[in-house]
């Protein structure tokens, strides 16, 4: 049975130009169609990422499910009233760059059944006041800041912060200390020689990863002698989990290069971003250096910490270079040798995430000549105070 109806189509085209005015301008057209309405006990569509209250920033995968899925011979994404990527087969995702600033967006699916009737989905996702204002040439500053005896500090206002930059002081632009969404990559060393670990790392890894709250985006990498990508940006819990089943331990250790397409993943979108590596031993196999990592990581505004296990704890050169490149970064090195033990430090690193201030300020120093540019956080009536150490202010920034 087949209903007969009017759909109106607006499509409007919003310019904006440079220090002028918007011109909007509308085109209407009235067309007669025909639809089949889908019934209520038809197919399912469900959009499965990004999920409603997502925060949405960088290259993002759109993901839907069908149920069943041989009913549909097409699915269509639309993101702001404006098509994304048309699908005629399994999966039904798509990679969509949301640009480098987080603001809200509309996203829809669109169905098309076997014998033409359309199911649509839709979800919106969320903005957020620091990220919208936030200018390009912003440097970021993610900080900690702990009390005497090891426990995080909240509530500090805005007041008691002071960043200067080589020296001397510097005008904090944006401060936000709660709320701020997280864009999380963790990888997970999958070499040989975590084969016996694995039960007990997938445990602790699922643990964390399940607890890590729902709005913000997880990818989960996997690496050896190769890296493997598990999820990407995904906000759901289960998903998550789910991904972890897949480790399977086997080949070398590509330390160094895990990091670097860690730092790739993140870029250099704004809110805060953090690097999460688990491994149990050196760099066995990497095309990179330590070098080319720490260069990326000074860079960037990545917060990097570092999980040593089982024979990793004994080998100092491991545990020196875990800290050389973590602790510039306003992150830390931990080291475990037993499962209790990486579980209270997954907890820990959790705990530390969600206690988290986010510095904004616009250097007095305009050049861009590579040079490094040392950063001091200063909070009143805390000592205890960690936050990245500099930046490299790379040309053409």
């Amino acid at each position: 049975m087949r209903d007969c109806g009017i759909r109106i189509e607006m499509i409007i085209e919003i310019i904006e130009r440079p220090r002028a005015s918007i011109v909007i301008t509308a085109l209407v057209g009235l067309t007669l169609t025909m639809w089949a309405q889908a019934p209520s006990d038809g197919p399912q569509l469900t959009i499965i990422a990004p999920g409603d209250d997502a925060y949405l920033v960088g290259p993002t995968v759109l993901r839907a499910g069908v149920d069943p899925p041989e009913a549909v011979v097409a699915l269509t994404f639309f993101v702001d009233g404006r098509q994304a990527c048309a699908l005629t087969r399994l999966p039904f995702e798509c990679d969509w760059d949301a640009g480098p600033v987080i603001a809200e967006h509309q996203v829809r699916a669109v169905a098309t059944l076997q014998g033409g009737a359309r199911v649509v989905q839709t979800v919106r996702t969320r903005t957020v006041g620091y990220a919208e204002r936030i200018d390009v040439d912003v440097v970021q500053v993610t900080v900690t800041v702990t009390d005497g005896r090891g426990r995080f500090v909240r509530d500090v206002p805005q007041s008691s912060f002071h960043v200067s930059e080589d020296g001397h002081p510097q005008a904090i632009t944006h401060f936000a200390s709660e709320d701020v969404p997280l864009e999380l990559v963790a990888a997970v060393d999958i070499s040989g020689s975590m084969a016996s670990a694995m039960p007990r790392v997938k445990g602790a890894v699922k643990q964390f990863l399940g607890e890590v709250p729902p709005q913000d985006q997880v990818t989960l990498l996997g690496f050896n002698d190769n890296i493997f990508t598990l999820t990407r940006k995904t906000t759901d819990p289960a998903e998550r989990t789910k991904a972890v089943d897949r480790l399977a331990p086997w080949g070398s250790t590509a330390l160094y290069d895990v990091l670097l397409r860690g730092v790739e993943i993140l870029g250099r979108q704004t809110g805060r971003k953090a690097l999460v590596v688990f491994t149990d031993g050196e760099d066995q196999g990497s095309h990179a250096t330590i070098k080319d990592v720490e260069r990326r990581l000074q860079a960037s505004d990545i917060t990097l910490y570092m999980i040593g296990q089982g024979r990793g704890v004994t080998m100092e050169p491991l545990k020196r270079i875990m800290e050389r490149l973590s602790t510039p970064t306003g992150g830390r090195a931990l080291f475990t040798d037993s499962a209790e033990d990486l579980q209270v430090a997954f907890a820990d690193l959790l705990d530390e995430l969600s206690n988290q201030y986010l510095l904004g300020y616009q250097s007095s120093n305009t050049r861009r000549d590579d040079a490094w540019r040392k950063i001091k956080v200063d909070v009143d009536g805390h000592h205890d105070v960690r936050a990245r150490q500099g930046y490299r202010a790379l040309a053409g920034k």
